[in-house]
């Protein structure tokens, strides 16, 4: 009796188990549907609504052509900057021990607490005309607000993070054990990065350097406060976006979207291609 009860017990579970795996799917399905699936089918009905000539002309308008060329240029820069920061950083902060670590580590978060709106400000607040650094870039002829370093450098400051983020976690589990062992047998600082570092963390730098890409290319809010809206020199594509959405052309903001959208997909085939290598690599 005690055993056809346990029998009954397991069916009920495992049926209650059935019924909630349905539940949630059935939710993120829909949720999925809502928030992704239809925004793209929308993007995608206005964008092509003037037919393909009209899409065509918004895509190779010459101001659409600056802004993409100018996002491409922050977002490499940007990559640049934070891969090199993001591996000394990463670094520092797990082989060595000094006072002030876990302070440069709060640092290094920063720009994930604040808005980006906030950063926009802080630089316009130093490097602006009103700004103590401004008499010094003005003497070595650099103009930092309403220009491109500007945009480079709020897009550098948003995107910081991501790489030695990525970095740090796998750098703590490797542990100093055979950089140690390296060291005592007479290998160079740089050769052991080479030959032990290195293969430790070469996905976890790609996948940093895909979601700082990303991350660069879709920053709206600090490069919209820094940058003046100067079209044709200032504005990257979601700016651009935005200047054709508030002049009421609806086509062409949607044509211009795409190409961020076009973007977003290929850096996701890339995240999911090194996830796999990643864990085939682990295996």
């Amino acid at each position: 009796m005690s055993q056809t009860n346990k029998k009954l017990k397991q069916k009920n579970i495992n049926q209650g188990s059935k019924v909630v795996k349905v539940i949630l799917i059935t939710v993120s399905i829909l949720f999925i549907f809502i928030m992704l699936i239809m925004p793209m089918a929308v993007l995608i009905t206005y964008a092509l609504r003037n037919g393909w000539e009209a899409y065509k002309k918004a895509i190779f308008d010459p101001y659409t052509i600056k802004a993409l060329w100018l996002t491409l240029t922050a977002t490499l820069a940007a990559v640049l900057v934070n891969t090199v920061f993001g591996v000394f950083a990463a670094w520092t902060i797990t082989k060595f021990k000094f006072r002030g670590k876990h302070f440069l580590t709060t640092l290094i978060d920063i720009p994930f607490a604040i808005s980006p709106v906030i950063a926009g400000l802080v630089f316009i607040m130093t490097f602006g005309r009103i700004g103590w650094a401004y008499d010094y870039m003005k003497a070595i002829d650099i103009k930092i607000v309403f220009a491109v370093p500007g945009i480079i450098l709020a897009t550098i400051f948003v995107t910081f993070p991501f790489i030695s983020r990525e970095l740090i976690p796998v750098l703590n589990a490797q542990g100093t054990d055979e950089e140690e062992a390296a060291a005592l047998m007479g290998a160079s600082g740089f050769k052991i990065f080479r030959k032990i570092t290195f293969p430790h963390i070469k996905w976890a730098l790609l996948y940093g350097i895909v979601l700082c890409t990303a991350r660069a290319m879709g920053e709206f809010g600090a490069v919209s406060v820094i940058s003046g809206h100067l079209r044709g020199k200032t504005n990257t594509l979601p700016l651009h976006v935005e200047i054709l959405y508030n002049e009421f052309k609806l086509s062409s903001a949607f044509a211009v979207s795409s190409i961020l959208v076009i973007m977003a997909v290929i850096i996701l085939i890339l995240r999911n291609i090194i996830e796999y290598k990643a864990k085939r690599a682990g295996e």
